[in-house]
């Protein structure tokens, strides 16, 4: 059974940056999918950024330029860094694993943005 533990969400002001974490068990990490999703309150799920176990990476157009996902075969981690946060970017945000047919999710980490 995967596992995922998100780490890295809080309180930060407008223009702030925070790096999210997402560490992988129970699962070969170096052939999944990782990616990062978010739920703000009153809102549907929606994917943020998304790396391939190739490595390739896609972006939501509203994180474009500000956000930076990657990850770390050899800690199973994956990693979101978001710089210029606005106050839109607050969420519950998880951490996904995709593998063949199945998905994985993380328990989720709140991040505020708020003066």
């Amino acid at each position: 059974q995967v596992q995922l533990v998100e780490s890295g969400g809080g309180l930060v002001q407008p223009g702030g940056s925070l790096r999210l974490s997402c560490a992988a068990s129970g699962g070969i990490f170096s052939l999944a999918d990782m990616g990062w999703y978010r739920q703000a309150a009153g809102k549907e799920r929606e994917l943020v950024a998304s790396i391939s176990r190739h490595g390739t990476t896609d972006y939501a157009d509203s994180v474009k330029g500000r956000f930076t996902i990657s990850r770390d075969n050899a800690k199973d981690t994956v990693y979101l860094q978001m710089n210029s946060l606005k106050p839109e970017d607050t969420a519950i945000y998880y951490c996904n694993f995709h593998w063949g047919a199945m998905d994985y999710w993380g328990k989720g980490t709140l991040v505020t943005i708020s003066s």
